[in-house]
C-alpha cells in the first residue's frame, strides 16, 4: 500500500520559514519524480516544485529563490523549505509521486498558514 505522509506545515509569520516533509512508503522511492504542489482557497492545484530521480529541481516561477526541495533516498522522504513567506505561499500542500504514462499518488496535504 502506497502512503504519502506530510508533515511541518503550520502557522507562520510574513518573512518566515518552514519546512515541510513527505514520507514515502510503499514504493520503490528511487525511481519516482516527488514534487509539491499547493491548493489555495478556490484555486485550482498548482505546480510548486518537483524533484527527478536524478536530483533535477523545477519551480514555480511564483517561489524561484525562496522555496528549495530536496529528497532524501535513505529516508524515503521529500522536503520542501520555504523561507522568505508571504501571505499568498497560504495553501494545502500536497506530496506527490509520479512516474509518467505508469501512475502518481498524492499525499493528504498539510496547511500551510502565512499571517501575521
Amino acid at each position: 500500500q502506497v502512503q504519502l505522509v506530510e508533515s511541518g506545515g503550520g502557522l507562520v509569520q510574513p518573512g518566515g520559514s518552514l519546512r515541510v516533509s513527505c514520507a514515502a512508503s510503499g514504493i520503490n522511492f528511487s525511481l519516482w519524480t516527488m514534487g509539491w504542489y499547493r491548493q489555495a482557497p478556490g484555486k485550482q492545484r498548482e505546480l510548486v516544485a518537483t524533484i527527478t530521480t536524478g536530483g533535477n529541481t523545477n519551480y514555480a516561477d511564483s517561489v524561484k529563490g525562496r522555496f528549495t526541495i530536496s529528497r532524501d533516498s535513505a529516508k524515503t522522504t521529500v522536503y520542501l523549505r520555504m523561507n522568505s513567506l508571504k501571505p499568498e505561499d497560504t495553501a494545502v500542500y500536497y506530496c506527490n509521486a509520479n512516474r509518467p504514462l505508469l501512475s502518481e499518488y498524492w499525499g493528504q496535504g498539510t496547511q500551510v498558514t502565512v499571517s501575521s
